[in-house]
């Protein structure tokens, strides 16, 4: 006895797959020197996702990007992302410098309170391994807008100051120690 077609397809399970695509590259090879940079190399590819998600750009010592690694995919509202994931790929790269950008899909662009603990944690940890963090970078919506760690002075930044003009830079540095401080003998035991 031959199954009808419908009771063939009824028996069926339909399949789902994830395939990987190789996309165009998002990278140029124009330096990053500021949040507006960074926005247009890698925002709209942020601000077309339906969830948090969390992206490190690793450049070289010209500011010019080595390549972006996505580091965390979250829910619509929060990524969660270990400075170990965060920092792979610099690593690897042998990045000079990181640039860490998320999206926000709510379109609200202030930083949550993890963002500001995340940012923390990540300037002790890029300090700690000799790779700064240039900026962490929130967009969201359509684009044109941005929330810049840096500009907003929560991302402080003593060592580096990406500058295209070698004139424009302070060459001043400061002093190891007071002239007044004396040092203690060691004791000898």
């Amino acid at each position: 006895m031959m199954a009808t077609v419908k009771e063939v397809y009824k028996n069926q399970l339909d399949m789902a797959s994830v395939r990987l695509v190789k996309d165009k590259p998002l990278m140029s090879k124009t330096p990053i020197r500021s949040p507006e940079d960074a926005v247009k190399a890698l925002g709209e590819y942020l601000c077309q996702m339906d969830r948090e998600v969390i992206c490190v750009i690793n450049l070289r010592t010209d500011g010019i990007p080595i390549n972006c690694s996505v580091c965390s995919m979250g829910a619509i509202d929060q990524a969660i992302a270990h400075p170990r994931e965060i920092m792979k790929t610099a690593i690897l790269s042998n990045a000079v410098n990181i640039v860490m950008m998320h999206n926000h899909p709510s379109s609200n662009l202030n930083p949550s309170k993890e963002d500001t603990m995340l940012t923390d944690r990540m300037v002790t940890v890029c300090e700690i391994l000799g790779i700064p963090l240039v900026d962490h970078i929130i967009v969201g919506g359509d684009n044109s807008e941005y929330f810049s760690f840096r500009e907003k002075g929560i991302l402080p930044m003593k060592a580096i100051k990406l500058e295209s003009d070698y004139n424009k830079l302070d060459m001043n540095t400061p002093s190891v120690a007071e002239e007044h401080v004396t040092m203690r003998p060691r004791r000898h035991r």
